[in-house]
């Protein structure tokens, strides 16, 4: 089976808002207030929780390895406390994600969220049964860029490692598809997505109207 790999945070869904509110949970625990916007903090928001709070504290002239792991267990628990207040799915996401299931290709997200996160906030979006392969930061003992995650993903599928690609935003995602030694596309519509095209993917994705087509061109026919 071919097999098409979606990350999901910039990817699949924005998730900004909600992540961004959960770190100036922190903040606010420090005595700081909130610290991050969703306007200028979009993009490293994106990173996961520890780059927020990273962030944050770089900013405050306070950085310290210590307290980013005192309270990235804070963040995880206000995080998953709301977790879809704020945070939807990219225009056409899940259209294109039911194209290539129709057309015969496995589809599976392999993301550094968190497993149970990322299960919870794909359940609260309605589309968790439309995967049928989830692999979190904490599946296995390695995470993204190393190249695991992503063939456990598509093993777990049941595809070939060699017949797949990556749909991501990030250079995180670039880096980890050129591990594998198969193709990366990078979404342009995230928060960060003036930057993508520095990563030379192979493909960029400026709408997922285009993302059968692409695929296709990339994998071949998914019955071929």
């Amino acid at each position: 089976m071919k097999t098409v790999i979606f990350d999901l945070d910039g990817t699949l869904a924005d998730t900004s808002g909600d992540l961004i509110a959960a770190a100036n949970v922190c903040f606010r625990d420090m005595g700081h207030g909130d610290v991050l916007t969703v306007a200028r903090d979009a993009g490293v928001a994106l990173r996961g929780g520890r780059r927020m709070l990273t962030e944050g504290l770089t900013r405050l002239g306070c950085m310290d390895e210590a307290v980013v792991s005192q309270y990235y267990p804070v963040l995880l628990e206000a995080y998953g406390g709301a977790i879809a207040e704020h945070s939807y799915l990219y225009d056409g996401a899940m259209d294109a994600v039911d194209a290539l299931k129709s057309a015969g290709y496995g589809v599976g997200i392999c993301t550094n969220k968190p497993e149970a996160l990322a299960d919870q906030l794909l359940k609260a979006l309605g589309v968790r049964d439309a995967f049928g392969a989830l692999v979190g930061a904490d599946t296995l003992p390695v995470r993204k860029p190393d190249p695991a995650p992503l063939i456990q993903t598509v093993r777990r599928l049941g595809g070939d490692p060699a017949a797949t690609t990556l749909v991501g935003d990030s250079d995180t995602d670039r880096n980890t598809a050129k591990a594998a030694g198969v193709p990366s596309i990078l979404v342009t519509f995230g928060p960060s997505g003036e930057d993508m095209a520095a990563l030379e993917p192979e493909v960029l994705l400026h709408d997922y109207a285009r993302l059968p087509q692409v695929v296709d061109l990339l994998l071949g026919p998914a019955g071929a």
